[in-house]
């Protein structure tokens, strides 16, 4: 049973022996094998009962609001993982919609270092699934025999071991309230998550300020953006569009990565250097153009020396001119060509449709008459992205500003700002993006840095919860062996009166050998994916 949450339903055997007495509650039981190893908890036994029989009339009819949506969520989840399957063989370049792999996947989001939030999650995530359990039996008057933790092969889970004989016995919905338990507590457990989400930014208001940046919490040195940026500086915006959340951050480098240009402009007769351009431009005044540097040919390519970085003229349309007549003669082609400093460049006004949140021909033509718009010319499958940053408890900018109780703007026309800046990094984004731990949350005061790192915590340990939970729940929902969807699609089939006793049987064995196989595949699948992204 893949991440727990099931139920001992053990066929043919006789009545139960009497439950442990109050004095051997406490005492616990071990099963050891090859493959299985468990240990069973008899300590919660009375209370868990007293606590549900004490408030039946309420939990009933909670646990009855679960059953109709367990149903739904039944039959919805069962045919999106059968679509997702059919589409894996039928839609060239995968499945249609890897729902459950993305579900799975965002839960390690978090990063795979912080396997302590991980593990809390999913520990979390269990045993308020079997406590649902627990209690909704309670509530039908049948008492839990022991709370099992095990381990099968190399999967964790739980589960409530309640006696077969007396579920029987219980009316068809009474029986759907227990199965149906765990899944709707596991949707309640993310239905809080969000709440909480949603509740933190007033909760966390009096030591801390969001809204205006992303705090930076870790920059491994693997990392392409670690020689810029460093722990507890405040990214302000990408290419000029302020960043509020981290999942701006997320789509504006996502989107930079999109956009950038599919054609491919070559320099030379001998089409030995290939470039791209992303459509984002600067007015360059003349006499910059004057000044520049030529392009160095070297080993039969051109090339700018030094680190200076490559920039061609763009017409009003977007496109880079190239000259028909210079192709061919590495001099005159460079004279189309020009050297310059980025983080000179970056200061200068903007043109070109290819800054975010541009409409197409907003700023082709935005240059003054003794100015041209030139753009960065890229080796094939990099990027141009500007990044703004400011330091605000570095201790020049606490000695410049005083107080950090105030926004800190950027000036970069005003010579070295020790407050921060604005860099330009050029490569692959993917990589980059993922790299960088941010938060939307900062210290309101320097005093209180050592507490810097308690919204990222909270932030992450909601969303890992959120998605294990959500995850759990899914699985749950799945009519395969062992899980409780198996229990709910047999107990549900009850109700129809269109198959003999004959065909339910069969529709039961062909429903949980369909789903256990696709189950077992999309796992594999999300699985090996997971080995290739951390391997």
């Amino acid at each position: 049973m893949i991440g727990g949450g099931g139920r001992s339903r053990r066929r043919g055997r006789a009545p139960a022996a009497a439950l442990p007495s109050s004095a051997s509650a406490n005492q616990t039981e071990h099963s050891l094998s090859c493959w299985y190893c468990d240990c069973k908890i008899y300590a919660f036994n009375d209370m868990i009962f007293n606590l549900g029989w004490k408030h039946a009339r309420y939990t009933r009819a909670w646990f009855s609001i679960g059953v109709y949506f367990s149903l739904v969520a039944l039959v919805g989840i069962s045919l999106l993982l059968l679509w997702d399957s059919l589409g894996a063989f039928h839609v060239r370049g995968g499945s249609v919609s890897a729902w459950l792999p993305n579900l799975l996947d965002s839960s390690f989001s978090v990063s795979i270092t912080d396997t302590p939030i991980i593990i809390a999650s999913t520990i979390l995530s269990i045993a308020f699934h079997e406590f649902g359990h627990a209690i909704a039996a309670a509530s039908e008057g049948v008492q839990m025999e022991y709370v099992a933790i095990f381990i099968a092969v190399v999967f964790p889970g739980a589960l409530v071991a309640l006696d077969y004989d007396l579920l029987e016995n219980l009316p068809l919905f009474s029986m759907l309230r227990i199965y149906c338990a765990g899944i709707w507590h596991n949707v309640m457990l993310c239905a809080a998550c969000v709440l909480m989400a949603l509740l933190l930014p007033v909760v966390l208001y009096p030591l801390y300020t969001s809204g205006d940046g992303l705090t930076v919490m870790g920059v491994p040195q693997t990392s392409p953006l670690s020689g810029y940026l460093s722990v507890h500086d405040v990214i302000l915006s990408v290419d000029g569009l302020n960043i509020r959340r981290t999942g701006d951050w997320m789509k504006m480098l996502d989107e930079g990565s999109v956009e950038k240009a599919s054609s491919r402009e070559f320099l030379g007769g001998s089409q030995s250097y290939g470039a791209t351009t992303s459509g984002k431009g600067y007015c360059v005044p003349n006499s910059w153009l004057d000044a520049s540097k030529n392009l160095w040919q070297l080993n039969d390519k051109l090339s700018c020396p030094d680190e200076l970085i490559v920039f061609g003229k763009s017409t009003c349309n977007g496109s880079t001119i190239f000259s028909e007549t210079d192709r061919g003669s590495g001099k005159k082609e460079a004279e189309d060509k020009y050297c310059l400093i980025a983080k000179d460049v970056v200061k200068l006004k903007k043109c070109g449709n290819g800054w975010q949140g541009t409409k197409d021909d907003e700023r082709n033509c935005t240059c003054l008459e003794d100015e041209y718009c030139l753009v960065p010319l890229l080796a094939p499958g990099f990027s141009w992205i500007e990044i703004s940053y400011t330091r605000p408890y570095s201790l020049e900018c606490l000695k410049q500003e005083g107080n950090l109780s105030s926004p800190h703007a950027i000036n970069n026309n005003n010579g070295p700002n020790p407050c921060g800046g604005t860099f330009v990094y050029v490569g692959d984004l993917s990589p980059a993006a993922r790299s960088v731990k941010l938060c939307p949350y900062r210290p309101r005061w320097a005093l209180f840095l050592f507490i810097a790192d308690v919204p990222y915590i909270l932030e992450n340990c909601l969303s890992c919860l959120l998605h294990v939970s959500a995850a759990l729940a899914a699985v749950n929902c799945l009519p395969v062996f062992f899980l409780d969807g198996d229990a709910i699609l047999e107990t549900t089939l009850r109700y129809v009166d269109w198959f003999t006793r004959r065909q339910k049987r069969v529709i039961i064995k062909v429903c949980r050998l369909l789903w256990t196989s696709l189950s077992i595949i999309v796992f594999s699948r999300f699985l090996y994916s997971m080995t290739l992204y951390y391997g």
